[in-house]
Protein backbone atom coordinates (compact mmCIF):
# COMPACT_ATOMS: atom_id res chain seq x y z
CA UNK A 1 0.00 0.00 0.00
CA UNK A 2 0.96 3.56 -0.76
CA UNK A 3 0.74 7.49 0.54
CA UNK A 4 -1.85 7.15 -2.62
CA UNK A 5 -3.65 4.37 -1.85
CA UNK A 6 -7.49 4.72 -1.07
CA UNK A 7 -8.43 3.50 2.59
CA UNK A 8 -11.80 2.24 3.48
CA UNK A 9 -14.07 3.41 4.43
CA UNK A 10 -13.05 7.16 3.48
CA UNK A 11 -11.41 7.61 0.47
CA UNK A 12 -7.99 10.23 0.81
CA UNK A 13 -9.41 11.97 -2.93
CA UNK A 14 -11.97 14.63 -1.07
CA UNK A 15 -8.39 15.71 1.40
CA UNK A 16 -6.15 18.38 0.16
CA UNK A 17 -3.02 17.15 -1.33
CA UNK A 18 -0.79 18.32 2.07
CA UNK A 19 -3.25 15.84 3.72
CA UNK A 20 -2.34 13.22 1.30
CA UNK A 21 1.09 13.65 2.73
CA UNK A 22 0.69 14.23 6.55
CA UNK A 23 -1.84 12.70 8.66
CA UNK A 24 -2.67 12.34 12.42
CA UNK A 25 -3.31 8.81 13.60
CA UNK A 26 -6.70 9.61 14.42
CA UNK A 27 -7.34 10.55 11.42
CA UNK A 28 -6.28 7.86 9.57
CA UNK A 29 -7.67 6.07 12.02
CA UNK A 30 -11.15 7.19 10.45
CA UNK A 31 -9.84 6.07 6.93
CA UNK A 32 -9.79 2.60 8.39
CA UNK A 33 -5.66 2.41 8.96
CA UNK A 34 -5.44 0.32 12.42
CA UNK A 35 -2.40 0.74 14.97
CA UNK A 36 -0.81 -2.23 13.32
CA UNK A 37 -1.32 -1.21 10.41
CA UNK A 38 0.54 2.25 11.25
CA UNK A 39 3.13 0.63 13.16
CA UNK A 40 3.95 -1.49 9.69
CA UNK A 41 4.03 0.94 7.84
CA UNK A 42 6.40 2.75 10.00
CA UNK A 43 8.77 0.72 9.87
CA UNK A 44 12.53 0.95 9.59
CA UNK A 45 12.77 1.22 5.93
CA UNK A 46 8.93 1.70 5.25
CA UNK A 47 6.78 3.85 3.18
CA UNK A 48 5.58 6.12 6.02
CA UNK A 49 7.14 7.75 9.12
CA UNK A 50 6.17 9.38 12.14
CA UNK A 51 7.63 12.99 11.82
CA UNK A 52 5.62 13.89 15.65
CA UNK A 53 3.87 11.99 18.12
CA UNK A 54 0.72 11.16 16.80
CA UNK A 55 1.74 12.41 13.25
CA UNK A 56 2.59 10.49 10.43
CA UNK A 57 4.52 11.44 6.99
CA UNK A 58 3.21 9.16 4.38
CA UNK A 59 6.18 8.64 2.51
CA UNK A 60 9.57 7.88 3.01
CA UNK A 61 11.41 10.98 1.91
CA UNK A 62 12.32 14.26 4.35
CA UNK A 63 9.71 16.74 4.81
CA UNK A 64 9.45 19.28 3.19
CA UNK A 65 9.30 22.84 4.19
CA UNK A 66 5.22 22.81 4.50
CA UNK A 67 4.53 19.33 5.62
CA UNK A 68 6.69 20.44 8.81
CA UNK A 69 4.89 23.32 9.49
CA UNK A 70 1.41 21.48 9.50
CA UNK A 71 2.88 18.56 11.01
CA UNK A 72 3.79 21.12 13.77
CA UNK A 73 0.18 22.35 13.29
CA UNK A 74 -1.38 19.02 13.36
CA UNK A 75 0.47 17.94 16.63
CA UNK A 76 0.01 21.40 18.87
CA UNK A 77 -4.01 20.90 17.77
CA UNK A 78 -4.62 17.48 18.19
CA UNK A 79 -5.61 17.38 21.45
CA UNK A 80 -7.84 20.43 21.71
CA UNK A 81 -10.74 18.61 20.24
CA UNK A 82 -11.76 14.83 21.49
CA UNK A 83 -11.75 12.41 17.45
CA UNK A 84 -10.85 13.96 14.15
CA UNK A 85 -9.62 17.05 13.73
CA UNK A 86 -11.20 18.82 11.31
CA UNK A 87 -10.85 18.51 7.57
CA UNK A 88 -12.13 20.16 3.96
CA UNK A 89 -14.94 19.92 2.97
CA UNK A 90 -15.70 16.74 0.18
CA UNK A 91 -14.78 18.38 -2.94
CA UNK A 92 -12.76 20.94 -1.12
CA UNK A 93 -9.50 19.61 -2.69
CA UNK A 94 -7.87 22.97 -2.10
CA UNK A 95 -9.46 24.13 1.10
CA UNK A 96 -7.27 25.18 3.93
CA UNK A 97 -7.66 22.78 7.29
CA UNK A 98 -8.54 23.98 10.58
CA UNK A 99 -6.52 24.68 13.16
CA UNK A 100 -7.89 26.55 16.00
CA UNK A 101 -6.01 28.20 18.54
CA UNK A 102 -2.78 27.70 17.08
CA UNK A 103 -0.09 29.06 15.25
CA UNK A 104 2.87 29.39 13.66
CA UNK A 105 5.65 32.30 15.21
CA UNK A 106 9.18 32.56 15.43
CA UNK A 107 11.73 32.48 12.28
CA UNK A 108 9.38 30.28 10.84
CA UNK A 109 6.72 32.91 10.83
CA UNK A 110 8.73 35.61 9.62
CA UNK A 111 9.81 33.47 6.40
CA UNK A 112 6.01 32.79 5.60
CA UNK A 113 6.13 36.85 5.90
CA UNK A 114 8.76 37.31 3.49
CA UNK A 115 11.73 38.25 4.91
CA UNK A 116 14.93 37.66 3.56
CA UNK A 117 17.03 38.07 6.73
CA UNK A 118 15.51 34.58 8.29
CA UNK A 119 16.60 30.98 6.67
CA UNK A 120 14.58 28.56 4.38
CA UNK A 121 11.62 26.36 6.21
CA UNK A 122 13.94 23.35 5.17
CA UNK A 123 16.71 24.91 7.02
CA UNK A 124 14.99 25.27 10.88
CA UNK A 125 16.01 23.14 13.09
CA UNK A 126 12.44 23.55 15.00
CA UNK A 127 8.92 24.83 14.31
CA UNK A 128 7.60 27.65 16.77
CA UNK A 129 3.90 26.91 17.58
CA UNK A 130 1.91 29.32 19.46
CA UNK A 131 -0.55 27.97 21.67
CA UNK A 132 -3.16 28.89 24.70
CA UNK A 133 -1.69 29.01 27.79
CA UNK A 134 -3.79 26.49 28.75
CA UNK A 135 -3.01 24.35 26.66
CA UNK A 136 -1.13 20.54 28.11
CA UNK A 137 1.05 20.31 25.55
CA UNK A 138 5.09 19.82 25.23
CA UNK A 139 7.61 20.35 22.70
CA UNK A 140 8.46 17.36 20.67
CA UNK A 141 10.75 16.64 17.82
CA UNK A 142 10.82 19.88 15.31
CA UNK A 143 7.42 21.49 16.84
CA UNK A 144 8.33 23.91 20.08
CA UNK A 145 5.41 24.84 22.03
CA UNK A 146 5.33 28.31 22.98
CA UNK A 147 2.30 29.49 25.47
CA UNK A 148 0.50 32.88 25.52
CA UNK A 149 -2.13 33.53 27.85
CA UNK A 150 -3.29 36.01 24.98
CA UNK A 151 -3.26 34.28 21.31
CA UNK A 152 -3.05 37.46 18.78
CA UNK A 153 -5.12 37.12 15.57
CA UNK A 154 -3.54 35.05 12.87
CA UNK A 155 -3.23 35.69 9.19
CA UNK A 156 -3.37 33.31 6.78
CA UNK A 157 -0.66 32.27 4.59
CA UNK A 158 -0.78 30.04 2.07
CA UNK A 159 -3.55 28.75 3.88
CA UNK A 160 -1.53 28.58 6.84
CA UNK A 161 -2.26 30.59 10.46
CA UNK A 162 1.06 32.78 10.79
CA UNK A 163 1.62 34.91 13.93
CA UNK A 164 1.37 38.71 13.01
CA UNK A 165 4.96 39.95 12.49
CA UNK A 166 5.33 42.07 15.98
CA UNK A 167 4.62 38.46 17.37
CA UNK A 168 6.56 36.29 15.17
CA UNK A 169 9.61 38.71 15.82
CA UNK A 170 9.08 38.83 19.78
CA UNK A 171 9.12 34.69 19.93
CA UNK A 172 11.93 35.03 17.47
CA UNK A 173 14.50 37.73 19.69
CA UNK A 174 13.19 35.34 22.39
CA UNK A 175 15.87 33.03 21.48
CA UNK A 176 18.68 34.87 19.52
CA UNK A 177 21.81 35.84 21.75
CA UNK A 178 23.68 37.52 18.02
CA UNK A 179 23.23 41.35 18.45
CA UNK A 180 23.75 41.60 14.68
CA UNK A 181 20.81 39.16 13.67
CA UNK A 182 18.50 40.78 15.92
CA UNK A 183 19.37 44.26 14.63
CA UNK A 184 18.73 42.47 10.63
CA UNK A 185 15.17 41.34 11.80
CA UNK A 186 14.21 44.71 13.17
CA UNK A 187 15.33 46.72 10.59
CA UNK A 188 14.08 44.51 8.06
CA UNK A 189 10.64 44.50 9.43
CA UNK A 190 10.66 48.43 9.17
CA UNK A 191 12.16 49.03 6.11
CA UNK A 192 10.26 46.05 4.68
CA UNK A 193 7.43 47.52 5.68
CA UNK A 194 5.90 44.95 7.57
CA UNK A 195 5.27 47.06 10.74
CA UNK A 196 5.58 50.01 12.47
CA UNK A 197 8.39 50.48 15.23
CA UNK A 198 6.11 50.79 18.11
CA UNK A 199 3.96 47.78 17.33
CA UNK A 200 7.50 45.99 17.41
CA UNK A 201 9.06 47.54 20.60
CA UNK A 202 5.42 47.04 22.24
CA UNK A 203 5.89 43.31 21.97
CA UNK A 204 9.13 43.38 23.05
CA UNK A 205 8.12 45.25 26.10
CA UNK A 206 5.58 42.48 26.71
CA UNK A 207 7.59 39.48 26.11
CA UNK A 208 10.25 41.22 29.07
CA UNK A 209 13.01 41.46 26.13
CA UNK A 210 14.55 45.32 26.62
CA UNK A 211 16.32 44.38 29.51
CA UNK A 212 18.85 42.50 27.40
CA UNK A 213 21.67 44.59 26.40
CA UNK A 214 21.68 43.55 22.80
CA UNK A 215 18.09 43.77 21.75
CA UNK A 216 18.06 46.97 23.19
CA UNK A 217 21.04 48.40 21.02
CA UNK A 218 18.59 46.92 18.26
CA UNK A 219 16.11 48.79 19.23
CA UNK A 220 17.47 52.24 19.33
CA UNK A 221 18.79 51.12 15.26
CA UNK A 222 15.60 50.68 15.41
CA UNK A 223 13.42 53.72 15.98
CA UNK A 224 16.21 55.62 14.41
CA UNK A 225 15.21 53.80 11.06
CA UNK A 226 11.58 53.79 11.78
CA UNK A 227 12.13 58.14 12.48
CA UNK A 228 14.15 58.34 9.28
CA UNK A 229 11.37 56.42 7.45
CA UNK A 230 8.64 58.85 8.61
CA UNK A 231 10.41 61.66 8.15
CA UNK A 232 10.85 60.77 4.58
CA UNK A 233 7.15 59.44 4.39
CA UNK A 234 6.57 63.17 5.60
CA UNK A 235 8.22 65.26 2.69
CA UNK A 236 6.95 62.96 0.48
CA UNK A 237 3.32 63.85 1.58
CA UNK A 238 4.27 67.61 1.31
CA UNK A 239 5.39 67.71 -2.29
CA UNK A 240 3.55 65.36 -3.33
CA UNK A 241 -0.54 66.66 -2.58
CA UNK A 242 0.76 70.07 -3.58
CA UNK A 243 1.04 71.36 0.50
CA UNK A 244 3.37 74.53 0.76
CA UNK A 245 6.67 74.39 1.74
CA UNK A 246 6.94 74.31 5.63
CA UNK A 247 10.13 75.11 7.87
CA UNK A 248 11.53 71.33 8.35
CA UNK A 249 13.04 70.48 11.98
CA UNK A 250 12.89 73.40 13.61
CA UNK A 251 12.60 74.57 17.54
CA UNK A 252 10.24 77.67 18.85
CA UNK A 253 11.04 79.65 21.73
CA UNK A 254 9.03 82.93 23.47
CA UNK A 255 11.38 85.94 22.74
CA UNK A 256 13.35 85.89 25.30
CA UNK A 257 11.24 83.25 26.70
CA UNK A 258 11.52 79.58 27.28
CA UNK A 259 11.99 76.70 24.82
CA UNK A 260 8.95 75.42 23.92
CA UNK A 261 9.44 72.33 21.92
CA UNK A 262 10.80 70.83 18.28
CA UNK A 263 8.91 70.33 15.48
CA UNK A 264 9.47 68.21 12.09
CA UNK A 265 7.18 70.60 10.44
CA UNK A 266 6.21 74.37 10.86
CA UNK A 267 4.47 76.75 8.69
CA UNK A 268 4.99 80.21 10.34
CA UNK A 269 2.50 82.18 8.50
CA UNK A 270 -0.72 80.38 9.39
CA UNK A 271 1.00 78.64 13.21
CA UNK A 272 0.26 75.13 11.94
CA UNK A 273 2.89 72.48 13.62
CA UNK A 274 3.34 68.96 12.25
CA UNK A 275 4.78 66.34 14.48
CA UNK A 276 5.57 63.08 14.33
CA UNK A 277 4.38 60.88 17.11
CA UNK A 278 7.25 58.10 17.03
CA UNK A 279 6.92 57.52 20.37
CA UNK A 280 7.97 53.84 21.21
CA UNK A 281 5.35 51.81 24.02
CA UNK A 282 8.94 51.28 26.50
CA UNK A 283 8.34 51.95 30.56
CA UNK A 284 8.75 55.66 30.15
CA UNK A 285 5.89 55.66 28.09
CA UNK A 286 4.15 57.61 30.66
CA UNK A 287 6.03 60.00 30.80
CA UNK A 288 6.66 60.78 27.28
CA UNK A 289 3.12 61.28 26.59
CA UNK A 290 3.17 63.60 29.37
CA UNK A 291 5.90 65.88 27.84
CA UNK A 292 3.99 65.39 24.23
CA UNK A 293 0.54 66.91 25.79
CA UNK A 294 2.14 69.63 27.68
CA UNK A 295 4.26 70.77 24.38
CA UNK A 296 0.77 70.78 22.75
CA UNK A 297 -1.24 72.31 25.20
CA UNK A 298 1.37 75.26 25.58
CA UNK A 299 1.58 75.79 21.68
CA UNK A 300 -1.94 75.64 21.14
CA UNK A 301 -2.69 78.41 24.10
CA UNK A 302 -0.06 80.43 22.08
CA UNK A 303 -2.52 79.65 19.15
CA UNK A 304 -0.69 77.31 16.90
CA UNK A 305 -2.40 74.42 15.64
CA UNK A 306 -0.29 71.11 16.04
CA UNK A 307 -1.29 68.17 14.27
CA UNK A 308 0.52 64.69 15.19
CA UNK A 309 0.68 62.21 12.57
CA UNK A 310 1.86 59.04 13.11
CA UNK A 311 4.33 56.24 11.10
CA UNK A 312 1.36 54.29 10.52
CA UNK A 313 -1.31 56.89 9.26
CA UNK A 314 1.96 58.66 6.91
CA UNK A 315 2.19 54.52 5.56
CA UNK A 316 -1.51 53.68 5.15
CA UNK A 317 -3.21 57.07 4.79
CA UNK A 318 -0.78 59.58 3.38
CA UNK A 319 -4.17 61.43 1.03
CA UNK A 320 -6.25 61.57 4.12
CA UNK A 321 -3.42 62.92 6.24
CA UNK A 322 -2.79 65.72 3.40
CA UNK A 323 -6.41 66.66 3.64
CA UNK A 324 -6.05 67.17 7.61
CA UNK A 325 -3.05 69.20 7.22
CA UNK A 326 -4.50 70.96 4.32
CA UNK A 327 -7.92 71.63 6.47
CA UNK A 328 -5.68 73.47 9.24
CA UNK A 329 -3.39 75.87 6.63
CA UNK A 330 -6.73 77.10 5.40
CA UNK A 331 -8.55 77.65 8.83
CA UNK A 332 -5.36 79.63 9.77
CA UNK A 333 -7.32 82.68 8.41
CA UNK A 334 -10.68 82.46 10.37
CA UNK A 335 -8.63 82.00 13.72
CA UNK A 336 -7.31 85.13 15.81
CA UNK A 337 -3.63 85.57 14.99
CA UNK A 338 -1.30 83.58 16.89
CA UNK A 339 1.59 84.97 19.34
CA UNK A 340 4.79 85.74 18.45
CA UNK A 341 7.22 82.97 18.38
CA UNK A 342 11.14 82.35 17.42
CA UNK A 343 11.80 80.02 15.10
CA UNK A 344 15.19 78.66 15.30
CA UNK A 345 16.69 75.76 13.51
CA UNK A 346 16.96 71.88 15.15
Amino acid sequence: MTHNTPLSPRPLRHLSEIHRRVMTAAQLKSHGVGTAEMNEQCRPGGPWQQLLPGVLLLHPGPPTGEERLHAALMYASRERTPGVPAQPNAGEEHAAPAYPEVMITGLAALTLHGFSATPPLTALDTVDVLVPRMRRLRSAGCARILRTSALPTPRQVTGIPVAPVPRALADAVAELTDASAVRRLLTEAVRGGHCEPASVVRELNQAKLLGRPHVVDAVDSLLAEGRAIAEDRLYAMVHEHGLPDPVWNVDLRLPGGPHLGGLDAYWPEQAVAVELDTRAPRQEEDALWSEYARKRETLERLGITVVHITPKKLRDGTEQQAAVVRTALMAAADRDPAAYVVVLPR
